[in-house]
């Protein structure tokens, strides 16, 4: 009797014939509207916006933070934090109310239409491609990921137990400051870790 040995299916990375099977698990898993690639990308404003800061800082707020964070993302040398939706458009006055406003920083807030390169899936396998979207905290399939997004208290969408996004904010503008001045003191930028730290699911 002949046995056939299949053919390797092709990594669920977002670039090849399975770009698909990125875009149903988000849909499937996590109710995320996704758009196919390559890349494939989640859309943002509609279940979450994205807060963006070199890796650099956003390791700082990390620690500042401990796991008072959503989901959280790296591509390259940029970290993305995934915060209620709505946050994009209270960002400016709030910057204004911690007195960030008018001071250069390397923070950028992704909201209403944004798009956002899709991570892997925790556990799957991948192209491993330097600077590849990861996730360092990772979405939980079946678990209200709205819930645990860092969200203003006053807002309809902030709900009494979700971290609070002013004190993310506070933290992320005083680390993007930080590493800012570092690099103009040394004259070039900020180091940064040579592979990325995964952080416990949330």
């Amino acid at each position: 009797m002949a046995f056939t040995v299949p053919f390797p299916r092709s990594p669920l990375d977002g670039t090849g014939d399975d770009a698909g099977g990125l875009v149903r698990w988000y849909e499937h898993e996590l109710g995320w509207a996704a758009v196919a690639g390559p890349p494939v990308q989640l859309v943002t404003g509609l279940r979450f916006d994205v807060l963006e800061l070199p890796a650099t800082a956003g390791r700082g707020v990390l620690r500042r933070m401990g796991a008072a964070t959503g989901p959280v993302a790296l591509m390259g040398r940029r970290m993305r934090l995934l915060v209620a939706a709505g946050s994009a458009e209270e960002l400016p006055g709030l910057l204004d109310w911690l007195e960030w406003g008018g001071i250069s920083l390397d923070l950028a807030i992704l909201g209403t239409d944004g798009r956002m390169t899709a991570p892997l899936p925790p556990g799957r396998g991948g192209s491993g491609a330097p600077g590849a979207a990861v996730w360092l905290r990772a979405p939980v399939p079946g678990r209200e990921v709205e819930s645990s997004l860092p969200a203003l208290r006053s807002a309809p969408w902030g709900g009494a137990d979700a971290p609070c996004l002013v004190r993310l904010v506070a933290a992320a503008a005083a680390e993007c400051h930080r590493v800012r001045l570092l690099s103009a003191r040394t004259g070039g930028p900020a180091p940064q870790q040579r592979s990325p730290q995964r952080f416990a699911s949330s």
